[in-house]
């Protein structure tokens, strides 16, 4: 049986994901330093095989004896995530991304090189934001990176951690860039559950600029079910794009929600526009889908619909949720 280590356990795909794993009979360890973007453990599938240890990665003292236990798979996705937060603080934002992934790669390597645990394989979670703006086609694995946020330049240089722990000490290390998620769990700050809580609220919804912005969007149980193919089918050395192929701009998006709840597209407003904000992202996900035989099972509106109703029937996770969050953004461009 495997014994996975996950960063991050606690956010927004990390819940879904050990959620998920659970499900499979692994044995599944969590290490997150719990902010307010966290899910509370509460709201975690129990098992007797998962354990779960509130802790900062970069605090190398606590970390090590967790190491030593000695894990099959590590899934590194801790990481501040949210590119308007970013650009408030971007020194401390990016800082923190990278200093946490290079303390935390670097502890493993030394444990490693001392033989006190075996070189687990390492599934390095990154991000289709890496590429920037796309004017037209799609990004491959090789195409340029070019970011644009403190957010995505932090994932980048995260991305170029792993790679020379990878080429220069030998670890063994996959990354994946994936693209945009949406389902249970993720914190109303975000574009979609904010959209579906608002109309809940009959409140107005806010749109970034004319709405024109566009992304690639998964459902996060197909991502789940993408990162269990590569722990199963671990691939050394390789990057991979994980993508729906799904591209709708931000109004798109909302007017779909709101006409599933039939919720008024009056009650859309559009606020300025967030600094260096990418026009467009679209992924080309053809090499892990011809490796694995994957796609994704969730068109936007399946998702959708799951969504909206998983919002609906989780009244206790919002309301722990809202303790902390008042329906604000957090910080002010």
């Amino acid at each position: 049986m495997k014994n996975i280590l996950i960063t991050g356990g606690s956010g927004f795909i990390g819940t879904n994901l050990v959620n998920y794993l659970n499900r499979k009979n692994f044995s599944i360890t969590n290490l997150d330093k719990q902010s307010i973007v966290s899910t509370p453990e509460k709201f975690k599938q129990e098992t007797t095989k998962y354990k779960f240890y509130k802790v900062n990665i970069d605090n190398i003292k606590k970390i090590r004896p967790i190491l030593l236990k000695n894990y099959n798979t590590i899934i590194h996705l801790a990481a501040e995530s949210h590119v308007d937060r970013s650009i408030d603080n971007p020194k401390n934002f990016y800082l923190g991304n990278i200093n946490s992934t290079i303390n935390f790669y670097n502890e493993i390597n030394n444990l490693v090189k001392k033989n006190k645990i075996k070189k687990p394989n390492i599934i390095h979670i990154s991000t289709d934001e890496v590429y920037g703006s796309v004017k037209k086609g799609n990004t491959k694995e090789n195409s340029k990176i070019f970011t644009s946020s403190p957010y995505s330049a932090s994932k980048a240089s995260s991305e170029n951690i792993a790679q020379f722990y990878l080429e220069t000490y030998g670890l063994n290390i996959c990354i994946l860039r994936i693209t945009n998620n949406f389902g249970p769990f993720q914190f109303p700050e975000k574009l979609i559950p904010k959209i579906i809580l608002r109309a809940f609220d009959k409140k107005k919804i806010p749109i970034y600029g004319k709405g024109k912005n566009i992304r690639e969007w998964i459902y996060v149980e197909d991502t789940c079910e993408a990162i269990y193919l590569i722990i199963k089918n671990f691939q050394n050395k390789e990057v991979f794009n994980i993508g729906s192929n799904i591209r709708l701009d931000n109004l798109m998006v909302s007017k779909i929600i709101l006409k599933q709840l039939k919720y008024s597209n009056k009650n859309l407003i559009f606020v300025k526009d967030r600094p260096g904000h990418d026009l467009r992202y679209a992924l080309n996900s053809t090499s892990f889908r011809k490796r694995y035989k994957w796609r994704n099972k969730h068109s936007f509106n399946k998702g959708i619909k799951k969504t909206i109703s998983w919002y609906k029937n989780n009244k206790s996770w919002l309301s722990e949720i809202k303790k902390k969050y008042k329906d604000k953004r957090l910080g002010s461009l």
